[in-house]
This record gives structure tokens, C-alpha cells and sequence, in this order.
């Protein structure tokens, strides 16, 4: 019998092969239950474009707590910006083998409102 994480690592290597098939800019989310993390990574998989998470300075000042669905939108949005200064307009999304719901959700829909398509 598969793990949790031997599952969730599974699922999120089709996905990564189908975004490789893409070459698509890939926007990657890691969730752990205290953080969350978004980060940009280049079509070859070589360079980080842009780094967001629950532990940046400028969202830790607004948000005391790190792990809830307000944090995640405001990292989604953060990811945005970030993503749009290192001119990145079009990513697939990554989740990681996560499913889209809760947190996961909540950065990805930040992040399009945000202006990056996907």
C-alpha cells in the first residue's frame, strides 16, 4: 500500500511531465501546514524566475498566522507581482500533487487575479 506522500509525489510527476511536454514557465506550490510556498520556475526547470511565501517580511507583518487561506491569497498575489516584474505573463500551474482546494485554490485564484494566465 502507497503512502500519503509516495501518492501525492506520484501525482505530481505526471503532472510535471505533461508541463515539461508544455514548455511552459511552471508556478509551483509546496504546502506545508504552517507555510506556504509559490515560486516560478523557467520551462527548462534550470532557474527560480521569482520566489513567494508565508515567511516573506512583508507578509509576515500583516499576517500573524501563516497557514490559512488569507495567507495563501496574499503569497498568490505577491507570486503575481513578482512574476509580472520578471516578465512573466503566461505559467502552467503546478500543485504539487495537491488537490485544488483550500490553500492551493486560493493562491492560484490570487495569482490570476493577480494578471498571470494559466
Amino acid at each position: 500500500m502507497a503512502s500519503k506522500v509516495t501518492s501525492r509525489t506520484r501525482r505530481a510527476q505526471r503532472t510535471r511531465a505533461r508541463i515539461r511536454t508544455l514548455g511552459a514557465v511552471r508556478l509551483t506550490v509546496h504546502r506545508t501546514p504552517r507555510h506556504i510556498y509559490a515560486q516560478l520556475v523557467s520551462p527548462e526547470g534550470d532557474r527560480t524566475l521569482a520566489v513567494a511565501s508565508s515567511l516573506d517580511a512583508e507578509l509576515r507583518k500583516d499576517h500573524k498566522a501563516t497557514g490559512n487561506v488569507d495567507t495563501a491569497t496574499a503569497v498568490g498575489r505577491l507570486i503575481a507581482k513578482r512574476g509580472k516584474a520578471a516578465g512573466v505573463e503566461a505559467v502552467a500551474f503546478d500543485r504539487s500533487g495537491y488537490r485544488y482546494h483550500g490553500r492551493v485554490r486560493a493562491l492560484a485564484e490570487a495569482a490570476r487575479e493577480g494578471g498571470l494566465k494559466f
